[in-house]
């Protein structure tokens, strides 16, 4: 059952970090990305949505890979929220890639394909901020850290993917940062 971003749990059993919702006996928990793209894969499948179906298949098998690959000795853990919307993030850019040697080849049913991808995955990823607000937000970083060359980039870069992971164009904003610091 959903509720605002949150999955109901009514079993105290399950391990993770829990909080009593008002002062209900509900356990709840946040809800990571891999629940919510289990459950599209379900929906997916009973609905017989062939793309959907495939793309969602791709993305597990995606963070699958990088579970087994962040494995070593103590972490048996697979990889969070923030490393799994970095993979979305790789995924639409692969296919964004696709997209345009499709264009080149005059393949419009390959590129019908790789949109419908990009469609699905988008679904997972926060609202991208336009240029407007990530100039605002690059601007603001800048005068708080007092960077004022192209050798800070990189300090810019690494504090913007930290504090806007996900919600920024990283293209879009090294374009800006590099007219801001120049």
């Amino acid at each position: 059952m959903y509720s605002q971003g949150l999955v109901v749990f009514h079993d105290k059993s399950y391990n993770n970090n829990f909080s009593l919702k008002n002062d209900s006996a509900e356990w709840i928990i946040k809800m990571s990305l891999r629940i919510i793209i289990e459950d599209k894969y379900k929906n997916a499948i009973k609905a017989k949505n062939t793309i959907e179906i495939n793309t969602l298949r791709l993305i597990k098998s995606a963070i699958k890979d990088r579970d087994i690959s962040n494995r070593s000795g103590d972490n048996n853990k697979g990889i969070v929220d923030l490393e799994i919307l970095s993979l979305l993030q790789n995924l639409i850019k692969q296919r964004k890639d696709s997209i345009d040697s499709f264009k080149v080849a005059s393949r419009n049913d390959l590129i019908a394909v790789e949109q419908g991808e990009i469609d699905v995955i988008s679904q997972f990823l926060p609202q991208q901020l336009n240029e407007e607000d990530t100039e605002k937000i690059i601007e603001k970083i800048i005068s708080e850290n007092n960077f004022y060359t192209l050798k800070d980039m990189g300090g810019l870069m690494k504090n913007l993917k930290s504090s806007h992971a996900g919600s920024i164009d990283m293209a879009l904003a090294g374009k800006i940062a590099k007219s801001k610091l120049s």
